[in-house]
């Protein structure tokens, strides 16, 4: 260390020393100037002042470049000097003139500090490592932009090059194509050319005659044909030609390259619209209407528009006709007594094509509007095949339990369901037993092991049975879903799949061909026959369709979901304290009963029933809030005619047929417009027309615009201007209307 000092001291002296003399030898060369410029003045006096000026600039301006140059080089030897002073400071380097190498020892120290300070973990704040984080996010979202551009950079290079090949090589191909065409067209016409030069001089040397072609003018009388004369004319109506010989047999009647019982089978099943056709090319000129001919004689035209006619639309295949009366139905003679004595004059759209679907043992979906016979629809099907079993059989066959099970959403409908299958089975000796909530399970339990054919109920109650063992279905062979899409609704979604596994699989129909066999109808070893009726088509019904029905014949009547034509709807805007005195006014008008008035909530249903007792109106109330036996009692009363006036919820808005309805009150709007269709559909049931009024509020504009479609597609049906300027009624509820500016 020391030793670097004195050297360094030494170079510290001996830059002192060179820069003293730089500095004397500096100003001596400005003293020798000075000199020489004083004689040049003085031995040039008589120059002019110009020059004189212009001499003393130059040489200013040498001196300041010498003197830039010799700070310059201060500088430098300033720099050089402190550069060798740090560098012999170091400890490992010795010699003035020669560099020592690195020790082995040193490296290995430096290393090892080196690897124990990254082995060291270092500690990050979080705002460290999210600059780093987004640090590190920056450059590689610019690698990928950068390696997109230098992709997209090659890609459109090798575009451009490759369209400048192409364009070349086509048009290389056409200059070559061009070549040879020119080529052939020159050879072509030259040897055209020599030809006829050749004709020409043989046509002047040798005395060719030519012969002149005859023109025929449009005033000839003779007739030109298209043909020669020796062309044969009659060859088409030869008999050789005309009729083919048969093909001939090889070897035992067979035919060489042809399967004859192919043939057969194919005949066979072309055979039936061979004859279809043949009856429609028979009776094609028959303009008598369908009504007039004889089942006989109906075409498919009759029955397209006989179709038309009652609005029956059919999915499926192999469907079979709708029977056009009772007595083409192919029905036992004791069910059409039976269909006579209770009233059924002729049957109505449905019933003409679900019933024979039904005889045929297919899966049925019916949808048709509320009242139109849909009960009657699967009751028929089910009590001819029970009709067709011996009697023997049906005996001893109790305690296997029933043959049939009918599901139902509310109570009230499998009362009403229980009252038409007494009324048809009854002459017939089959029995019906209904199973709902509300009444004694053991009583019901009794009329079970007593025996029965058919078994209605709600899905809650007949989990119940089930369970419990009251109810087993080892032979049942027949189940009917009415009102199905009221039950999804009403959360039996589940409740339905289980009653179903109670059913034994052992004669579930499989999903081919199969399922359309017939043969074994009219004995107890038939497929199960499943029938589900509903008024809308939801997905829920659609999945429980495709998993319990096989190869299913869909039935609609009418339109879906619409409000029956026969039902004129009128529209009351009012307030809601409006609403009692607008009702008295309606019930002053003298109308013929019964009457349902329809409320949204029990209290108000009790309210009323007060009021209207009160007054010379006699009314009843049910709704779900009463017991079975009060609402029994209730329907009853207004079956009986007891009763003028039926105020319910919406317990009574679907399948209840109370007779000759004339007048629905919607006292409360409904919050669908599919529970305002079912509501309205108690009136109009059965042919008959009906009325339905409905009093709105600014509560239920919610509605108003599905509300103010349903009444103007209905021919009968007038709608208020109230709800028709309404600004609610110009779109639909949940959408978002914007005013133009």
């Amino acid at each position: 260390m020391s030793e670097s000092i004195s050297l360094s001291r030494d170079l510290i002296k001996r830059h002192r020393s060179t820069s003293k003399e730089r500095e004397h030898r500096h100003h001596r060369s400005h003293h020798d100037e000075y000199e020489t410029k004083h004689r040049h003045s003085s031995s040039k006096r008589s120059q002019s002042p110009d020059s004189k000026h212009r001499k003393i600039d130059e040489t200013y301006k040498v001196k300041k470049q010498n003197d830039n140059n010799d700070i310059l080089e201060r500088n430098s030897t300033v720099n050089k000097t402190a550069t060798t002073m740090t560098n012999y400071s170091k400890p490992y380097e010795t010699n003035f003139s020669k560099r020592v190498p690195f020790s082995l020892e040193a490296m290995l120290e430096r290393n090892k500090k080196e690897q124990e300070a990254t082995a060291k973990p270092k500690f990050l704040t979080k705002q460290e490592r999210e600059a780093t984080a987004t640090q590190r996010r920056q450059e590689e979202v610019e690698a990928v932009r950068q390696r997109n551009e230098e992709m997209l950079k090659k890609h459109d290079t090798f575009s451009k090059e490759a369209q400048r090949t192409v364009v070349k090589d086509d048009q290389g191909r056409d200059r070559y194509r061009h070549e040879k065409v020119d080529h052939r067209d020159r050879s072509s016409s030259s040897s055209a050319d020599e030809e006829r030069e050749e004709a020409a001089v043989k046509e002047r040397y040798l005395g060719i005659v030519k012969k002149e072609r005859k023109v025929h003018r449009l005033n000839d009388r003779k007739f030109v044909f298209d043909w020669n004369e020796n062309e044969d004319t009659a060859v088409d109506y030869n008999p050789i030609y005309k009729e083919k010989h048969p093909i001939q047999s090889f070897g035992r009647g067979r035919t060489v390259d042809i399967d004859t019982d192919k043939q057969e089978e194919e005949d066979r099943v072309a055979s039936p619209l061979l004859s279809y056709r043949e009856k429609d090319e028979n009776n094609r000129y028959d303009e008598r209407h369908w009504s007039e001919k004889n089942l006989e004689e109906m075409t498919e035209r009759d029955w397209r528009i006989f179709k038309e006619d009652y609005d029956i639309t059919t999915k499926g295949g192999n469907i079979p006709h709708p029977i056009r009366s009772w007595n083409e139905a192919g029905l036992q003679k004791d069910i059409l007594d039976v269909i006579k004595t209770c009233g059924y004059k002729e049957p109505t759209p449905i019933q003409r094509q679900a019933i024979p679907i039904g005889l045929q043992n297919r899966d049925v979906i019916g949808i048709a509007e509320t009242g139109s016979g849909k009960t009657a629809a699967f009751l028929i099907p089910l009590l001819s095949w029970i009709r067709s079993l011996p009697t023997a059989d049906r005996s001893l066959d109790a305690d296997n339990g029933p043959y049939a099970l009918i599901l139902a959403p509310t109570r009230e409908l499998v009362q009403q369901i229980e009252k038409e299958a007494i009324k048809f089975g009854k002459p017939l000796n089959i029995t019906a037993v209904s199973i709902i909530g509300g009444v004694s399970r053991e009583g019901q339990g009794f009329k079970l092991n007593l025996g029965c054919q058919i078994v209605i109920g709600t899905p809650g109650r007949l989990i119940d049975v089930l369970e419990n063992r009251y109810l087993t279905l080892q032979q049942c062979t027949y189940v009917v879903m009415d009102e199905a899409d009221r039950m999804i609704d009403m959360g039996f979604e589940a409740d339905v799949k289980r009653i179903l596994e109670y059913v034994p699989v052992t004669n579930q129909k499989p999903d081919d061909e199969l399922a359309e066999y017939t043969k074994d109808f009219a004995s107890k070893h038939k497929y199960r026959q499943t029938v589900m009726f509903t008024a809308t088509m939801k997905p829920a019904i659609e999945r429980l369709a495709r998993t319990y029905l096989r190869r299913p014949a869909s039935v609609y009547i009418g339109s879906i979901g619409k409000p029956n034509e026969r039902v004129e709807q009128n529209i009351i805007m009012c307030s809601e304290n409006e609403k009692r005195n607008k009702l008295f006014e309606i019930l002053g008008r003298g109308i013929v009963p019964p009457i349902i008035i329809f409320v949204n909530h029990k209290k108000t249903v009790d309210e009323l029933a007060k009021v209207l007792d009160k007054t010379k109106y006699h009314s009843c109330a049910l709704h779900g809030g009463k017991n079975q036996q009060s609402r029994d009692f209730a329907l009853g009363q207004v079956e009986q005619g007891k009763k003028d006036i039926l105020i319910a919820t919406d317990v009574v808005g679907r399948g209840i047929d109370i007779q000759d309805v004339s007048l629905v009150i919607n006292y409360d709007m409904t919050w669908t417009i599919q529970d305002y269709t079912h509501r309205i559909g108690r009136t109009g049931r059965a042919g008959k027309s009906g009325k339905a009024i409905t009093f709105l509020t600014k509560q239920d504009s919610a509605i108003f615009s599905e509300l103010k479609e349903v009444i103007l597609q209905s021919p009968g049906s007038h709608c208020p201007r109230e709800l028709l300027n309404h600004p609610d009624a110009k779109h639909k509820s949940g959408t978002m209307v914007t005013k133009r500016n």
